[in-house]
């Protein structure tokens, strides 16, 4: 009886030393929140959140109203207000404006741009669009009670036509619009003059231009990779945009 009282003690003093070890590494590591952009959602960086949590990240997610600038970024805020201890921002799309400036909170440790835009003081959208060649977008945008929806066949051609034909339909279904005023919209004081950052680009990007994406890249000082990949390369390249999230998140500060 005594050995077996001896036994379960044993058990009960790993299995405690277990949970610590795991507590302790997973609070280690950063939070890893995502920022969606424009006719996307949360669920758009579904495969690197659920690499990151088998990893031992805490992850979060916003579901941006996309409403206007100051709304998404008071979104990001509490998501960063939710995290215990440094975070890592990652932007895509529009959310390269959202992190832009919500990353100036002092958790923030860095910043991951994919195929996003990365704007400086007081730059709107439309500002920032002339400093790269023009697009096609404009021609399937659906504006419907004040916000502005992209067509199937935007998403198709322009958005995400490396993915496969479910994938586009899902997109399509679970976007988020945009309210027509976020385009004017001007950007605050810039995170990525002062936090180290990533930029991800997209090299047959229909949505934001690549020689956009890699003059927004290099004006920020961003440490950056090339993808042969549509807009979301998120979703057509996992695997690849999870390394370069790994990265920020382990890089020495």
């Amino acid at each position: 009886m005594k050995t077996i009282k001896i036994l379960a003690f044993a058990v009960f003093v790993s299995l405690s030393s277990i949970k610590m070890y795991s507590q302790e590494t997973t609070s280690n590591k950063p939070t890893i929140i995502f920022v969606h952009g424009i006719w996307a959602d949360g669920s758009s960086f579904t495969n690197q959140i659920v690499a990151l949590q088998a990893k031992g990240y805490p992850v979060i997610s916003v579901q941006n109203p996309i409403t206007s600038l100051a709304d998404d970024v008071a979104a990001t805020k509490r998501a960063i207000a939710q995290a215990k201890g440094n975070v890592i921002l990652v932007g895509h799309s529009w959310g390269g404006f959202v992190i832009t400036q919500a990353g100036n909170d002092p958790k923030v440790k860095g910043l991951v741009f994919v195929a996003a835009l990365v704007p400086d003081l007081g730059e709107t959208i439309p500002a920032l669009s002339v400093q790269g060649p023009a697009i096609t977008l404009s021609n399937y945008l659906e504006p419907l009670d004040g916000f502005v929806y992209l067509s199937k066949a935007g998403v198709k051609e322009v958005f995400a036509q490396d993915l496969k034909e479910k994938d586009q339909n899902l997109i399509y279904a679970t976007q988020t619009p945009a309210k027509q005023g976020v385009f004017a919209d001007k950007s605050g004081e810039p995170a990525w003059k002062t936090k180290p950052s990533w930029y991800i680009l997209a090299k047959s990007d229909k949505s934001i231009s690549p020689e956009l994406e890699r003059f927004m890249a290099k004006r920020a000082n961003a440490k950056t990779t090339e993808i042969e990949a549509s807009h979301v390369v998120m979703l057509s390249h996992p695997t690849e945009v999870l390394r370069i999230i790994e990265e920020a998140a382990t890089a020495k500060k």
